[in-house]
């Protein structure tokens, strides 16, 4: 079972982000073969909000993409029935402008950093190591190319 709270603070596109969002869960969960039920939160925010989240929580004094705040250690919870993966803050903003420079669609953009800020909540990172960030980025595009969903465009 899945347990999927959204919210989209930017009150733009809240029904197609969220439609997408509980599909590429879906779709997650099921690449990587978890079988417990998942509690995850998602909050879309513009760039004034994730800067100061930033700013407060990871001592960063600029916007972001993509935050992360798991609630537990994924390994912690082996015993338990449910895993409770945490939070994640995306900035409608910083994604927009990211697609534009890669030149490639808005949705796209939304839903690579969700898949991301998934996998860190999973326990993958990048920072640590080159063969980290190869595992989670090769990880990360695989499940990317892999969700079948029919994009629509989103307006910001």
């Amino acid at each position: 079972m899945k347990n999927f709270y959204f919210e989209d603070k930017t009150q733009k596109n809240s029904k197609e982000l969220e439609n997408m969002y509980n599909l590429l869960l879906d779709h997650i969960i099921s690449y990587m073969k978890i079988n417990k039920d998942i509690y995850l939160s998602c909050s879309i925010v513009n760039d004034e909000e994730i800067h100061s989240i930033n700013k407060e929580y990871r001592k960063i004094d600029r916007p972001t993409d993509v935050i992360s705040f798991a609630y537990n250690d994924y390994n912690e919870g082996d015993n338990e029935p449910f895993l409770d993966l945490g939070e994640l803050v995306i900035s409608l903003e910083t994604a927009y402008r990211q697609a534009k420079e890669y030149n490639h669609p808005f949705e796209r953009e939304m839903a690579f950093l969700f898949i991301h800020g998934v996998l860190h909540l999973l326990g993958y990172d990048h920072v640590h190591s080159d063969k980290e960030a190869e595992v989670m980025f090769g990880l990360q595009n695989n499940i990317l190319n892999s969700f079948k969903y029919d994009y629509k465009e989103l307006n910001i």
